[in-house]
């Protein structure tokens, strides 16, 4: 999962590493109509990473001053969270609530070691990306708080305030404003990136995998048949032995500092970005990637949110705290400005979008669809980047598109 700025600097998070481990004293909450449970005698054990932990502390000490119980945040790096959590959950250590990438479901389902949540009415609040997101098999696990994915970056300078509605019309404004480059494309070279490449992809109608009517991905690949060759095809006509828009010389950083330089009107790239895209004071707008394949392009989207562990002796308690006292306004507030990143919290979502360029990001988003949450999805990055790279080069669209497919079929099955 990329790393998200929304080219704005996160507030420094000063913290003290807490010892934890498991739950404590197990106690069931007393639920009242009056008011907040009595959780004396509790303890929930919370993992966070540097930047979040202050902002959840400032929801804990609400918790505890309400409900008599007491949490004990434990500072973990965020990459080293989803290893620790799987480990150690079935030994009955670990957290009762852990921070967490959507991505990480589907393989912490499999292994047995998360809980199914209800958020109630909560969700009414969330952006529905973010709950689909954290949706498997028809069932929630987590609360949602935040959104990464990437949009159209245009340099305003050379092509104006306007967003092109389609590819075509990307190229072509680009194209009479004389720019040396109508679009850099990041494909990490010769990797390929077939994330950055989604949007485009989904406009043709070709989902990596299908989605069910719940919002729950199914392990059926989705890009194959008509309308994954049909991507395939305008993939290769962008690519070297064709227009040249799509190159297998574009790596993230060369993709950054052409833009920069004012060689390209355009690039699709996140929040995480702006920072290098603006470096020379190159005026940007954000918007939605425009269509190359007549549908909605639909980018993927990140989720980060919390889970609760099948192992929690204070499971209550724990789905207490995440929906009466995360899933509030000030608490998705205080980790947006302790962390920022796009808010899942709408109305939240809708308040920081005051700022441009945020608003372009949060606009893309609300086009997208969570990067699916299975485990077969683990199988896909290399099958598929290689494809894109090979059909970027000349190689036959058509055939190389749908070996892929039956390749990809094949490990999944």
């Amino acid at each position: 999962m990329r790393k998200m700025g929304i080219g704005v600097a996160a507030l420094a998070a000063g913290s003290i590493l807490l010892a934890g481990c498991a739950s404590s004293t197990p106690a069931a909450p007393e639920e009242t109509d009056a008011g907040p449970i009595d959780a004396s005698g509790v303890t929930l054990t919370v993992w966070a990473d540097e930047n979040r932990l202050p902002a959840i502390e400032a929801a804990a000490a609400t918790f505890e001053e309400e409900t008599g119980g007491a949490i004990e945040i434990v500072q973990k790096n965020f990459e080293d969270i989803r290893n620790d959590f799987t480990n150690q959950v079935p030994t009955g250590e670990g957290p009762d609530i852990t921070i967490g990438a959507h991505d990480w479901l589907g393989s912490l389902v499999q292994a047995g070691v998360v809980s199914t949540i209800d958020i109630g009415e909560a969700s009414s609040n969330f952006e529905q990306v973010s709950l689909d997101a954290f949706t498997y098999d028809g069932q929630m696990y987590a609360l949602p708080y935040s959104l990464e994915t990437i949009a159209l970056v245009q340099n305003t300078d050379l092509v104006g305030e306007e967003a092109p509605a389609t590819w075509d019309d990307m190229v072509a404004a680009a194209d009479e404003a004389g720019a040396e480059r109508a679009v850099v494309i990041n494909t990490a070279g010769q990797t390929g990136d077939a994330y950055t490449m989604y949007g485009f992809q989904t406009s043709f109608g070709a989902p990596v995998f299908v989605q069910d009517d719940s919002g729950s991905y199914t392990a059926e690949v989705g890009m194959g048949g008509d309308a994954g060759a049909a991507f395939a095809e305008w993939l290769g006509e962008h690519g070297e032995k064709g227009t040249g828009n799509i190159s297998t010389t574009i790596d993230y950083d060369t993709n950054n500092e052409l833009f920069a330089a004012g060689k390209a009107a355009y690039t699709v790239q996140g929040p995480w970005a702006i920072e290098a895209l603006t470096a020379q004071d190159v005026p940007v707008k954000v918007s939605p990637i425009p269509t190359a394949g007549g549908e909605t392009a639909s980018p993927f989207v990140g989720v980060q949110g919390f889970y609760v562990s099948a192992q929690s002796e204070n499971a209550l308690v724990a789905q207490e705290f995440l929906t009466k006292y995360l899933a509030t306004y000030d608490a998705q507030k205080a980790l947006y400005e302790a962390d920022p990143r796009i808010p899942a919290w709408s109305d939240l979502a809708e308040e920081v979008s005051s700022d441009p360029i945020i608003a372009g990001f949060v606009a893309s988003s609300q086009n997208g669809v969570p990067m699916p949450n299975i485990p077969e999805m683990g199988a896909v990055w290399d099958l598929w980047n290689a494809a894109q790279v090979q059909i970027i080069k000349g190689a036959d669209a058509a055939s190389t598109w749908e070996q892929m497919v039956t390749d990809l079929e094949g490990t999944i099955g």
